[in-house]
């Protein structure tokens, strides 16, 4: 049997931080590890209530609601393990993941460990993930949606005229949303029109603005989207699709920076950087006498393409992970998760809706799914692998870590596993093959 003393020596050289509770939830015994986390020494401790050194956590309002310890788990339950930040005695966060172990009966007044082990590096990974696979709304890794947010960027520093083609789906609007969020025009008005949706009749009067009276049913004076926008970004969505009459239009207030409203004839100053999108060939319309020529160099000043979803088939899997997150938080089931087989049928697809499609193949796993895992039969069935028009060959897909490899090689594995779990440890361990302390200390070696 060790003696205290030796005890002692053994739980300060721990890294997870160990808080030793009675019955009643008091501090008995606590490690060093567990000081430093929370920045309070023994002596502020020890014969305190555990939920007081946690005020203002989840963990802390729920064991004072139930008059107990809300980690301990009942018989035949696994550990809860929670994830918290602290707010520490000197004003830092501190993110910790907590859970608990009930201990046997004992002469010392001991009813269970609270083990507390510091997420700090961790958050830092997943912020490091998420700021280089994510660009606003844009999500990829691979080598085509890097360089195109490397030109979003450098595009954003201009305040020339932009055109962003790509097939329809791909997420040209959120490629002009990134562009104004990282302008000198973030702080101004962000006017999106779908020139697709207005009947011709009234794209000039939308873009333009109207007097009162200046046609049949102007029962009042109405401000452009021109105006709208004035100081910050205006996206034209679906340029290829306005009339003649109004690229002719269009094409002035480029030029002149000054917009006269239907029916009125003083112009209107304006200060707009325009973003035009489209998933048709407007060089080819300039060909067909379809789309104003003059228009269109325009607009072609800084050129944009979004790649098609089926040209970066390994940003699917986290694509599809973070799509499932935002289905998963707006119908209220936080544990929904992809199954590998489920990723493996969908990066084998072609996907000619693009995101557009993929989102709502998700939506309707999510609806007919009865569990907290999406597997194939709950994808639709035109994404099967047995769909006979697939336009693409099933591309095998490795999803578990089963062999050694470099420490390069390694890490770029487990970023990318963590990614698809949507930062979930515990899914990225299991699709890892390995063990959650396992994959923790392989995150603290990186």
């Amino acid at each position: 049997m060790p003696s205290l003393a030796t005890l002692r020596v053994f739980l300060d050289s721990l890294e997870e931080g160990v808080l030793f509770l009675d019955a009643d939830r008091r501090v008995l015994e606590m490690n060093s590890a567990a000081g430093r986390m929370i920045g309070r020494d023994n002596q502020r401790v020890i014969d305190g209530l555990c939920p007081t050194l946690f005020s203002g956590t989840e963990c802390a309002r729920a064991c004072e609601d139930r008059g107990r310890c809300s980690l301990t788990p009942a018989a035949g339950e696994d550990d809860k393990v929670q994830d918290i930040v602290l707010k520490t005695p000197a004003g830092l966060d501190m993110p910790l993941r907590m859970w608990a172990m009930l201990l046997p009966p004992n002469d010392s007044g001991l009813y269970c460990a609270i083990i507390l082990r510091d997420r700090s590096r961790e958050v830092e990974l997943e912020a490091e993930v998420r700021d280089r696979w994510q660009l606003g709304g844009l999500t990829g890794r691979s080598r085509p949606m890097q360089e195109l947010y490397q030109k979003v960027l450098r595009v954003a520093a201009s305040d020339a005229n932009v055109l962003i083609r790509g097939e329809s789906g791909v997420g040209k609007e959120l490629v002009a949303r990134a562009l104004h969020d990282n302008s000198a025009r973030a702080k101004g008005p962000y006017v999106a029109v779908h020139c697709a949706s207005l009947p011709e009749s009234l794209q000039e009067s939308e873009l333009f603005g109207h007097a009162k009276g200046s046609f049949s049913g102007a029962t009042g004076m109405r401000v452009g989207r021109f105006e709208a926008a004035n100081g910050g970004t205006l996206l034209l969505d679906e340029i290829g699709e306005i009339s003649p009459a109004t690229q002719t239009r269009l094409l002035r207030v480029l030029q002149e920076r000054e917009v006269v409203r239907v029916g009125e004839n003083h112009p209107r100053k304006v200060d707009v950087r325009v973003v035009a999108a489209t998933h048709r060939d407007l060089a080819d319309m300039v060909t067909r006498g379809e789309f104003r020529e003059d228009l269109y160099y325009r607009l072609h000043v800084l050129p944009l393409h979004v790649p098609a979803l089926r040209e970066r088939r390994e940003d699917i899997a986290l694509l599809a992970s973070t799509l499932l997150h935002e289905l998963a938080e707006r119908y209220g089931r936080p544990d929904l998760r992809l199954s590998p087989e489920a990723i493996t049928e969908m990066e084998s697809f072609s996907w000619p809706g693009n995101v557009r499609q993929l989102f709502n193949s998700l939506e309707y796993a999510v609806v007919n799914s009865d569990g907290s895992l999406i597997l194939p039969r709950h994808l639709p069935p035109e994404t099967s692998i047995a769909a006979p028009d697939r336009r693409a060959a099933p591309r095998p897909t490795t999803r578990y870590y089963t062999s050694p490899a470099t420490d390069g090689d390694e890490r770029r594995e487990i970023l990318r596993v963590l990614a698809e779990s949507g930062g979930n440890r515990a899914e990225a361990a299991r699709r890892l093959g390995m063990s959650r302390t396992t994959l923790w200390k392989r995150l603290n070696q990186m």
